[in-house]
């Protein structure tokens, strides 16, 4: 019997109508020789510290950087999840080939690796690539079915970016709630959270620091078309930039003097590093006047300065 492993049910579905698997069962179809299950996206996740060592349980400085020797998996706590992973578990058992039909991605790799790890699965495994679930694009992929090894470095990579986003999260979201945090707050730390904040709070703080600023537009109509030409304040633009420099570098020096403060407790350079990480602000911010300059289609000069001309009739 073939299994093919889907990364959701709806996905499921559609691959055993194409495959003649019919036959509802308990967490599967089957007929025609396959029997098609799914997971509800992650079944498996990183072990937690306390799972590692019960001394990780509690939080303390002392205890960091947290750095398993080797990295393990669990199944998530959830009935639902335990039941269909029981099911899966027991048609790999029994299987003769399986068919990793995740999503095709890096994700979607490492979510049905785990699984098969998880339940021990001992046969040969094949790899559906599809980017459509439509009916022809499903029996193309399984003309060209690959060896598992063939992603390989897929999975590897995806395995990476997880153990990355434990280290970080983990010791970090620790290391400054410990550090910082009032009133049992805990300080969230994570590889795409923190970066995204740090956007959200320089967006709004050019906003509270607006100072609207007079401008003049001169406008023309030429054989029924309207022009308008924006002149630019050059050297309000120039007072913009270096305020929003000055700015920058004002946090960065706050945050290596946050940094070397941490790094003094912790005798631990990859800490560090990813400590710097999610304190420093991105680049490219938008200035106040970025917005005037889109769309144009000439380039002139209005009473000696220059201007931006663009067509709105």
């Amino acid at each position: 019997m073939v299994v093919c492993i889907a990364e959701k049910p709806s996905v499921a579905r559609e691959i055993a109508h194409v495959l003649g698997a019919e036959s509802q069962k308990d967490g599967y179809l089957e007929g025609n020789g396959y029997q098609v299950t799914w997971t509800f996206g992650h079944l498996c996740e990183l072990k937690e510290p306390h799972d590692y060592t019960p001394m990780w349980k509690t939080w303390s400085l002392g205890q960091l950087p947290m750095i398993p020797p080797r990295f393990g998996i669990k199944l998530k706590q959830d009935k639902g999840v335990e039941k269909q992973f029981r099911t899966i578990e027991g048609l790999f058992q029994k299987a003769d080939e399986i068919i990793n039909c995740g999503d095709a991605g890096q994700e979607g790799e490492l979510i049905q690796r785990w699984v098969m790890q998880k339940a021990a699965a001992k046969c040969p495994v094949k790899r559906l690539w599809v980017n459509s679930l439509t009916e022809e694009a499903i029996r193309e992929g399984f003309q060209t079915l690959k060896d598992q090894s063939a992603y390989q470095g897929l999975y590897e990579a995806g395995l990476m970016r997880a153990i990355g986003d434990w280290l970080l999260g983990i010791n970090a979201t620790r290391l400054y709630t410990l550090k910082f945090a009032a009133n049992k707050q805990v300080l969230s730390v994570g590889r795409v959270q923190t970066p995204t904040l740090a956007l959200v709070v320089a967006r709004q703080r050019e906003i509270d620091n607006f100072v609207p600023r007079q401008s003049w537009v001169l406008s023309t109509l030429y054989r029924d078309t309207k022009f308008n030409a924006i002149e630019r304040d050059e050297e309000a633009e120039a007072e913009d930039a270096a305020a929003v420099a000055a700015a920058q570098e004002g946090e960065q020096r706050a945050a290596g003097a946050a940094g070397d403060e941490l790094a003094a407790g912790l005798h631990a350079g990859e800490l560090l590093d990813a400590a710097h990480v999610v304190v420093v602000h991105a680049d490219g911010r938008v200035g106040r006047h970025g917005a005037v300059h889109l769309a144009d289609l000439l380039i002139g000069e209005v009473n000696g300065k220059a201007v931006s001309i663009r067509h709105v009739g």
